[in-house]
C-alpha cells in the first residue's frame, strides 16, 4: 500500500499537471507560459516521483519533437506572410458546396503536411473570410477545418506532435508510417465528409448573396517549392535515421532568410512564430507526466490496457486513448499511454494514435488545436456554440474512430 507521503507526492504532481493545462487553455504570453512550465517541472522533481536523471532523459527524448514544433511553426508563419494560404483561398470562390468540399480537402492536406496548428491558426481565418466574402455561412468550412485538424493528422509522423512523440517507439520509417495510415485516413475522410455534409445540409443548400470578385492572388513560388522539398526530405532522410526536425529546420532557415530579404518577417517575427514558450511547456509536460506515470494513474492505465492486438483489443486501446486525451489533452495522454503499449508493437501504438488524434476531437479539452480554433473564431466575432460543437463531435468522432480501428485492423 502506498504511504501517505507517496499519495501526497502524487497529488502534488497532479496539481502541477493541472497548472500546465489551465495555462494552455488560457493561452498567456510566451514568457508566462515558460515560467509556469519551469515551475511545474520543478514541482514534479520536488515530489521525488521522478529523478533528475529521469527528467533529463525525458527532456532529451522530447527535444527533437520540440525542435520540429518550433521550426514547422516558422515555416507555416512565413508561408502565411507570403500569401500561400490567401492564394489557396482562391479555390474557395464558388458555391457553398464547392467551398465546403475544397476547404475540407485543403484542410486535410495542410494538416498532413504543415501540422494541425497551421490548419486552425492560418487556414481557418482564410476559409471563414472566403465564406463571408461570398455571402454564405462560414460554419461548414470552419468545422471542416476543425475536424480535419484532428482527424487528418493520422497520415504522416509530422502531422501531429502525438505522432512524433510516438515515432521513436515505432519500428516504421516515415514512408512506412504513411503507407500504413493512408487507407485508414481514406476511410476516416469519407466518414467525416458525409457527417459534415449531412450536419450542414441547410447551409450548403442556401443561395449565397452576389459578391464582387476580389481578383487573383499570386501563388508564392518559393514557399511552395520549399514545402514540397521539405516533405520529400522527410521521406528520404527517415530511413537514414535523421530526425524530422533537421529537415524542418533547414526549411525554416531558408524561408526565414527569404522572408527577411523580401521584408516579410524580421528576426523578432521568426522568434515569435517559433512559440518558444510553448516549446518549454511541452518539455515541462513531459517531466510532469513522467512523474504521474509512476503513480496511481500509470498503474490504472496499465491494468486497463489489453495484452493483445485483436480487433476488440485495438478498439479498447483507441477508447482508452480517447478518454485520456479528453481528460489530460492528447499530448499528455501520448506521453502516458505510448510507453505502456510499446511491448505490444506497432499496431497497438497506431491504435492509440487513432484515439489520440481522432478521439481528441470529442471535446474542447481533447486537443489544444480545438481551443486555438475556438479562440480564432472569437477574434473574428463569432463565438462557437458549445452545444453545436459537441452535438457534431459526439456523432462524428465515434463513427470515425470505429471506422478507423476497423481499417487499421484490416491493413495490419
Amino acid at each position: 500500500m502506498p504511504t501517505l507521503a507517496h499519495l501526497a507526492a502524487e497529488a502534488v504532481a497532479v496539481g502541477a499537471l493541472l497548472a500546465l493545462l489551465v495555462t494552455a487553455y488560457r493561452h498567456p504570453t510566451g514568457r508566462t507560459e515558460a515560467l509556469v512550465a519551469l515551475g511545474a517541472a520543478a514541482t514534479a522533481l520536488a515530489t521525488g516521483l521522478v529523478s533528475l536523471d529521469e527528467a533529463g532523459r525525458t527532456v532529451r527524448e522530447l527535444a527533437p519533437v520540440v525542435a520540429f514544433l518550433a521550426t514547422i511553426l516558422v515555416v507555416s508563419d512565413v508561408c502565411a506572410r507570403a500569401g500561400l494560404f490567401a492564394a489557396a483561398g482562391q479555390l474557395l470562390r464558388a458555391g457553398p458546396r464547392r467551398l465546403f468540399t475544397v476547404a475540407f480537402l485543403v484542410a486535410a492536406a495542410v494538416t498532413a503536411v504543415l501540422s494541425l496548428d497551421a490548419t486552425v491558426v492560418l487556414l481557418t481565418p482564410v476559409v471563414v473570410g472566403a465564406a463571408v466574402a461570398m455571402g454564405t455561412s462560414h460554419r461548414p468550412g470552419a468545422y471542416a477545418c476543425l475536424r480535419m485538424a484532428n482527424s487528418a493528422s493520422l497520415l504522416l509522423p509530422v502531422s501531429n506532435l502525438t505522432n512524433l512523440l510516438a515515432l521513436p517507439r515505432l519500428d516504421l520509417t516515415f514512408t512506412e508510417f504513411a503507407l500504413t495510415m493512408a487507407p485508414v485516413l481514406a476511410v476516416v475522410l469519407l466518414v467525416e465528409y458525409v457527417v459534415l455534409r449531412v450536419a450542414f445540409r441547410r447551409e450548403l443548400a442556401a443561395t449565397p448573396a452576389p459578391q464582387q470578385d476580389p481578383g487573383p492572388v499570386p501563388l508564392p513560388l518559393v514557399p511552395v517549392v520549399v514545402v514540397v522539398l521539405m516533405l520529400a526530405g522527410f521521406a528520404v532522410t527517415s530511413p537514414l535515421g535523421i530526425e524530422p526536425y533537421a529537415v524542418s529546420a533547414a526549411a525554416a532557415l531558408v524561408l526565414a532568410v527569404w522572408g527577411r530579404a523580401r521584408g516579410l518577417a524580421g528576426t523578432r517575427d521568426v522568434l515569435r512564430a517559433a512559440h518558444l514558450g510553448f516549446a518549454a511547456f511541452v518539455l515541462a509536460l513531459g517531466v510532469v507526466v513522467a512523474a504521474i506515470s509512476e503513480g496511481f494513474l500509470g498503474d490504472l492505465v496499465a491494468q486497463v490496457l489489453p495484452t493483445t492486438t485483436s480487433l476488440a483489443a485495438l478498439a479498447l486501446i483507441a477508447l482508452v486513448a480517447t478518454v485520456l486525451a479528453n481528460l489530460l489533452t492528447n499530448l499528455s495522454a501520448t506521453l502516458l499511454v505510448v510507453p505502456l503499449l510499446a511491448p505490444l508493437g506497432d499496431t497497438a501504438i497506431l491504435a492509440a494514435l487513432l484515439g489520440l488524434n481522432i478521439g481528441a476531437g470529442l471535446t474542447y479539452s481533447g486537443s489544444l488545436a480545438n481551443l486555438l480554433w475556438a479562440r480564432h473564431l472569437e477574434r473574428h466575432g463569432d463565438r462557437p456554440s458549445l452545444r453545436e460543437f459537441h452535438r457534431l463531435s459526439l456523432v462524428a468522432t465515434p463513427l470515425s474512430l470505429t471506422a478507423a480501428v476497423a481499417a487499421l485492423w484490416l491493413v495490419t
